[in-house]
């Protein structure tokens, strides 16, 4: 259950723990046994997992100018933000915005841990999505 009252950014994306901790939703191919996220639906050949909520930072870039619209959906008032691809254990690595690091600190092997944030609209509509701070800062 959602420790905030903002809807979710997507379904099938997060879920949390009893103490409300953020979870990435995964899923596991009946088949192949490969991890996959975000949950697909089909749920006859994805079971339902939770992914690690601690990784380390794979990749990073900076997003510097405003995406066109859409697909970007942010306020039109653009600040720069990290993305990164974050390695969750030895299986899966996710794609996530980073949080709460200045870019000059950002490293491959950075220790991040998965964490909540507001996402606002260009009409002022706030959801909640996910991110992945430095372990340090949470």
């Amino acid at each position: 259950m959602s420790p905030t009252l903002a809807p979710l950014i997507a379904e099938r994306l997060i879920d949390f723990d009893a103490d409300g901790a953020p979870i990435l939703l995964g899923g596991r191919d009946r088949i192949t046994g490969r991890l996959v996220f975000p949950l697909p639906a089909d749920e006859d050949r994805f079971e339902r997992i939770g992914l690690p909520n601690r990784g380390r930072l794979w990749s990073w870039t900076v997003q510097r100018f405003r995406p066109k619209s859409p697909p970007y959906a942010g306020p039109a008032e653009f600040a720069p933000y990290a993305v990164g691809y974050v390695a969750l254990g030895e299986a899966i690595i996710v794609e996530g915005r980073l949080s709460g690091v200045a870019f000059e600190d950002l490293r491959i092997g950075l220790p991040l841990r998965l964490t909540t944030e507001p996402f606002a609209f260009e009409n002022g509509e706030m959801r909640l999505t996910f991110a992945f701070a430095p372990e340090d800062r949470l």
